[in-house]
């Protein structure tokens, strides 16, 4: 795997990457809650993608693309992949350097893979795809991925089949469209039939269910890690999370919620 600057230098020494939406880049700023609060993925994602794109994780050249703080990066680590982490936010990658320091790390987004052609088997955006300009990452994608390689697009998307989760989410959009002018979904994520999966790969879907026990007060982090929170400002944000605590704990008075998840994976052969 090549990149135009060794891929294990350090951030500040890589090739800058192109300008990333403003929103995109709110999460800097608040990057270790980010990387303490947000959801990682149930061992069955990965079991996932290594049946839908036909190959095993272990040895596999992978570049891990918007990988934020590197929850997804440690994941693909630990099953044994080649990782790479490729992030264009100095706040997330020196997170990711922190936490990470023996993966390699470039600074770069998927608009603009720093990276020689078909140099890798597996390309994975994890809550990322959505901040690239498609009809630029898409081709990149195809340019750098070696023929047979696949890519891997994934979110987690907040189940509404549980009642709370569902209240929850009419309670966000009408805040939003209250303090914003405009209902937002970041904050539970939202399904790959918006997220502009252009047609020139044909992605196979899986969706994966899972859930993870927390405190209550690491689901209120999480929330407010969401950029839709990050721009908005400080004070309608504490306001939000102060009024949902006082909601959710009599749901749950031991102080630990359930939270409960889909993943929405997409994964596609070149």
């Amino acid at each position: 795997m090549t990149a135009t600057e060794s891929p294990d230098a350090a951030p500040e020494h890589a090739p800058h990457p192109s300008p990333a939406p403003p929103r995109a880049l709110s999460f800097d700023g608040a990057a270790a809650q980010y990387a303490a609060a947000r959801p990682g993925y149930p061992a069955a994602l990965l079991d996932a993608v290594e049946e839908l794109a036909g190959l095993p994780l272990h040895g596999a050249r992978t570049l891990d693309v918007g990988a934020g703080t590197g929850i997804s990066t440690r994941r693909l680590h630990d099953r044994g992949a080649r990782v790479v982490a490729v992030e264009p936010g100095p706040g997330m990658a020196a997170e990711l350097r922190r936490s990470l320091p023996h993966v390699p790390l470039v600074r770069g987004d998927g608009n603009s893979l720093p990276f020689a052609g078909t140099s890798a088997d597996l390309i994975t955006y994890a809550q990322s795809w959505h901040w690239t300009d498609r009809t630029r990452s898409t081709p990149e994608a195809l340019r750098v991925l070696r023929p047979g390689g696949a890519l891997a697009l994934w979110w987690n998307v907040s189940d509404h089949t549980v009642p709370w989760v569902a209240d929850q989410d009419t309670r966000l959009r009408h805040f939003f469209r209250d303090e914003a002018g405009a209902e937002d979904e970041s904050a539970h994520g939202a399904p790959a039939r918006t997220r502009g999966l252009l047609p020139e790969l044909a992605f196979v879907h899986r969706r994966i269910p899972w859930t993870r026990r927390i405190p209550l007060a690491t689901h209120l982090a999480n929330l407010g890690s969401h950029s839709a929170f990050l721009v908005l400002g400080a004070e309608p944000t504490r306001r939000f999370l102060a009024e949902e605590r006082e909601r959710l704990t009599p749901l749950f008075p031991d102080g630990t919620v359930e939270e409960a998840y889909v993943v929405d994976l997409n994964v596609a052969i070149r």
